[in-house]
Protein backbone atom coordinates (compact mmCIF):
# COMPACT_ATOMS: atom_id res chain seq x y z
CA UNK A 1 0.00 0.00 0.00
CA UNK A 2 1.28 3.44 -0.88
CA UNK A 3 2.49 5.54 2.02
CA UNK A 4 1.14 8.62 0.23
CA UNK A 5 -2.29 7.00 -0.04
CA UNK A 6 -2.35 6.24 3.69
CA UNK A 7 -1.27 9.73 4.70
CA UNK A 8 -3.67 11.48 2.35
CA UNK A 9 -6.51 9.11 3.29
CA UNK A 10 -6.04 9.80 6.99
CA UNK A 11 -5.91 13.53 6.31
CA UNK A 12 -9.19 13.19 4.39
CA UNK A 13 -10.70 12.17 7.74
CA UNK A 14 -9.33 15.13 9.69
CA UNK A 15 -6.41 17.53 9.98
CA UNK A 16 -3.62 15.90 11.98
CA UNK A 17 -0.08 16.01 13.28
CA UNK A 18 2.19 13.24 11.93
CA UNK A 19 2.32 11.61 15.38
CA UNK A 20 -1.49 11.39 15.37
CA UNK A 21 -1.37 9.80 11.92
CA UNK A 22 1.07 7.16 13.19
CA UNK A 23 -1.18 6.46 16.18
CA UNK A 24 -4.19 5.97 13.90
CA UNK A 25 -2.14 3.64 11.73
CA UNK A 26 -1.20 1.59 14.80
CA UNK A 27 -4.79 1.55 16.11
CA UNK A 28 -6.06 0.24 12.79
CA UNK A 29 -3.18 -2.21 12.39
CA UNK A 30 -2.18 -0.54 9.14
CA UNK A 31 1.43 -1.36 9.92
CA UNK A 32 0.53 -4.94 8.90
CA UNK A 33 -0.02 -3.63 5.35
CA UNK A 34 2.63 -0.96 4.96
CA UNK A 35 6.16 -0.76 6.30
CA UNK A 36 6.73 2.65 7.79
CA UNK A 37 9.01 4.11 10.41
CA UNK A 38 8.07 7.30 12.19
CA UNK A 39 10.99 9.16 10.55
CA UNK A 40 9.88 8.11 7.07
CA UNK A 41 6.35 9.33 7.85
CA UNK A 42 7.67 12.81 8.66
CA UNK A 43 9.80 12.74 5.51
CA UNK A 44 6.82 11.71 3.36
CA UNK A 45 4.68 14.50 4.82
CA UNK A 46 7.44 17.03 4.15
CA UNK A 47 7.59 15.85 0.52
CA UNK A 48 3.78 16.06 0.20
CA UNK A 49 3.91 19.60 1.64
CA UNK A 50 6.67 20.64 -0.80
CA UNK A 51 4.51 19.38 -3.68
CA UNK A 52 1.42 21.23 -2.29
CA UNK A 53 -0.56 18.04 -1.64
CA UNK A 54 -0.82 18.95 2.05
CA UNK A 55 -0.46 22.25 3.89
CA UNK A 56 0.14 23.48 7.40
CA UNK A 57 -3.05 24.43 9.22
CA UNK A 58 -1.52 25.36 12.57
CA UNK A 59 1.50 25.07 14.81
CA UNK A 60 0.65 24.19 18.37
CA UNK A 61 3.10 24.90 21.21
CA UNK A 62 3.25 22.07 23.74
CA UNK A 63 4.71 23.35 27.01
CA UNK A 64 8.37 23.86 26.22
CA UNK A 65 8.55 21.11 23.62
CA UNK A 66 8.82 21.59 19.89
CA UNK A 67 5.85 22.94 18.01
CA UNK A 68 3.38 20.39 16.70
CA UNK A 69 2.59 21.06 13.08
CA UNK A 70 -0.96 20.19 12.06
CA UNK A 71 -1.49 19.33 8.37
CA UNK A 72 -4.51 19.17 6.12
CA UNK A 73 -4.99 17.83 2.62
CA UNK A 74 -5.24 20.37 -0.20
CA UNK A 75 -7.49 20.24 -3.25
CA UNK A 76 -4.48 19.07 -5.24
CA UNK A 77 -3.84 16.42 -2.56
CA UNK A 78 -7.44 15.25 -2.84
CA UNK A 79 -6.93 14.75 -6.59
CA UNK A 80 -3.74 12.75 -5.92
CA UNK A 81 -5.59 10.72 -3.28
CA UNK A 82 -8.24 9.71 -5.83
CA UNK A 83 -5.58 8.80 -8.41
CA UNK A 84 -3.70 6.66 -5.87
CA UNK A 85 -6.91 5.05 -4.60
CA UNK A 86 -8.01 4.16 -8.14
CA UNK A 87 -4.56 2.76 -8.94
CA UNK A 88 -4.58 0.65 -5.78
CA UNK A 89 -7.98 -0.83 -6.62
CA UNK A 90 -6.86 -1.55 -10.19
CA UNK A 91 -3.58 -3.20 -9.17
CA UNK A 92 -3.34 -6.97 -9.14
CA UNK A 93 -0.57 -8.42 -6.99
CA UNK A 94 0.64 -11.94 -6.45
CA UNK A 95 1.70 -13.07 -3.02
CA UNK A 96 5.37 -14.00 -2.70
CA UNK A 97 5.69 -15.71 0.67
CA UNK A 98 9.16 -15.76 2.25
CA UNK A 99 8.87 -19.51 2.88
CA UNK A 100 8.28 -20.36 -0.80
CA UNK A 101 11.99 -20.21 -1.64
CA UNK A 102 12.82 -22.41 1.37
CA UNK A 103 10.10 -24.92 0.48
CA UNK A 104 11.70 -25.50 -2.92
CA UNK A 105 14.66 -27.05 -1.07
CA UNK A 106 13.00 -28.37 2.10
CA UNK A 107 13.42 -31.96 0.90
CA UNK A 108 17.15 -31.50 1.59
CA UNK A 109 16.56 -29.99 5.04
CA UNK A 110 16.35 -31.52 8.50
CA UNK A 111 12.65 -32.27 8.93
CA UNK A 112 12.78 -32.11 12.73
CA UNK A 113 14.43 -28.67 12.66
CA UNK A 114 11.98 -27.43 10.02
CA UNK A 115 9.12 -28.68 12.22
CA UNK A 116 10.58 -26.89 15.25
CA UNK A 117 10.92 -23.62 13.33
CA UNK A 118 7.41 -23.95 11.94
CA UNK A 119 6.05 -24.41 15.47
CA UNK A 120 7.44 -20.97 16.32
CA UNK A 121 5.85 -19.56 13.16
CA UNK A 122 2.53 -21.15 14.17
CA UNK A 123 2.65 -19.64 17.66
CA UNK A 124 3.32 -16.20 16.19
CA UNK A 125 0.57 -16.64 13.62
CA UNK A 126 -1.89 -17.67 16.36
CA UNK A 127 -1.00 -14.46 18.20
CA UNK A 128 -1.57 -12.45 15.01
CA UNK A 129 -4.95 -14.11 14.37
CA UNK A 130 -6.09 -13.36 17.93
CA UNK A 131 -4.89 -9.76 17.68
CA UNK A 132 -6.57 -9.19 14.30
CA UNK A 133 -9.82 -10.77 15.51
CA UNK A 134 -9.85 -8.55 18.61
CA UNK A 135 -8.99 -5.52 16.50
CA UNK A 136 -11.79 -6.22 14.02
CA UNK A 137 -14.37 -6.81 16.75
CA UNK A 138 -13.36 -3.68 18.68
CA UNK A 139 -13.73 -1.46 15.60
CA UNK A 140 -17.08 -2.69 14.27
CA UNK A 141 -18.93 0.37 15.58
CA UNK A 142 -16.12 2.89 15.00
CA UNK A 143 -14.96 2.64 11.40
CA UNK A 144 -16.59 2.68 7.96
CA UNK A 145 -17.58 -0.64 6.42
CA UNK A 146 -14.76 -0.35 3.85
CA UNK A 147 -12.23 -0.36 6.71
CA UNK A 148 -14.00 -3.37 8.22
CA UNK A 149 -13.55 -5.16 4.89
CA UNK A 150 -9.82 -4.42 5.08
CA UNK A 151 -9.62 -5.70 8.65
CA UNK A 152 -11.73 -8.79 7.94
CA UNK A 153 -9.72 -9.56 4.79
CA UNK A 154 -6.45 -9.37 6.74
CA UNK A 155 -7.93 -11.61 9.44
CA UNK A 156 -9.10 -14.17 6.87
CA UNK A 157 -5.65 -14.19 5.24
CA UNK A 158 -4.06 -14.71 8.66
CA UNK A 159 -6.37 -17.67 9.39
CA UNK A 160 -5.56 -19.28 6.03
CA UNK A 161 -1.84 -18.71 6.70
CA UNK A 162 -2.21 -20.42 10.08
CA UNK A 163 -3.94 -23.48 8.54
CA UNK A 164 -1.25 -23.70 5.86
CA UNK A 165 1.55 -23.52 8.46
CA UNK A 166 -0.17 -26.22 10.53
CA UNK A 167 -0.39 -28.57 7.51
CA UNK A 168 3.20 -27.86 6.57
CA UNK A 169 4.38 -28.45 10.13
CA UNK A 170 2.50 -31.76 10.33
CA UNK A 171 4.22 -32.91 7.14
CA UNK A 172 7.61 -31.86 8.52
CA UNK A 173 6.91 -33.68 11.81
CA UNK A 174 6.04 -36.86 9.88
CA UNK A 175 9.08 -36.40 7.58
CA UNK A 176 6.79 -36.20 4.51
CA UNK A 177 8.37 -33.15 2.85
CA UNK A 178 10.34 -35.44 0.49
CA UNK A 179 7.29 -37.46 -0.59
CA UNK A 180 6.01 -37.42 -4.16
CA UNK A 181 2.75 -38.48 -5.79
CA UNK A 182 0.39 -37.76 -2.92
CA UNK A 183 -1.89 -34.69 -2.83
CA UNK A 184 -1.98 -32.40 0.19
CA UNK A 185 -4.79 -33.40 2.55
CA UNK A 186 -7.33 -30.58 2.69
CA UNK A 187 -9.11 -31.99 5.75
CA UNK A 188 -10.00 -29.13 8.02
CA UNK A 189 -9.29 -26.59 5.29
CA UNK A 190 -11.60 -23.64 5.01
Amino acid sequence: MSMKLVILGLLMECDSHPYELMQKMKERAMLHYIKMEEGSLYYAIDKLAQEAYVEVVAKVQLGGKRDRTIYRITERGTELFHELLDAQFAESKHIHHPLYAALAFAKHGRASRIHELLQHQIMEQQRIVTHLKDLYESHIHDVPRAVLHMMKGRLEHAVVELRWLERLSADAAADRLKMKGEPIDDAGAM
